[in-house]
């Protein structure tokens, strides 16, 4: 994953039509919850999210599209996963203006 240099210690970065997001995944957790901002050891930053759904038949990844479709308000449609499907750490693309997503992505990481 490339993070331009405005984006350099946050989880996301603007792309044509939308917003990568690198989201570090915790499933079967007591809540769903976004617990912040973490590093991973290439330096590179993930939003860490946890959610209750468990990682079987594609619950988890359901549910995380579910869950940033609310803390966004966004339709289901405008995210994808990207590359990850199997793994914890997952890039996902947020379909809309770039702007306006990293705005609502800052504030929820702030």
């Amino acid at each position: 994953m490339t993070i331009s240099s405005n984006h350099e210690n946050q989880p996301y970065a603007p792309i044509p039509r939308g917003v990568r997001l690198a989201v570090r995944l915790s499933p079967r957790g007591s809540r769903n919850a976004i617990e912040g901002v973490g590093t991973g050891a290439d330096g590179k930053a993930f939003l860490k999210i946890r959610l209750t759904a468990p990682p079987v038949d594609g619950a988890a990844n359901a549910a995380l599209i579910a869950f940033l479709g609310d803390a966004l308000r966004m339709k289901k449609a405008d995210i994808a996963i990207r590359s990850g499907e199997t793994a914890r750490l997952k890039l996902l693309h947020l379909s809309g203006d770039p702007a306006a997503l990293s705005e609502k992505l800052r504030l929820l990481t702030s």
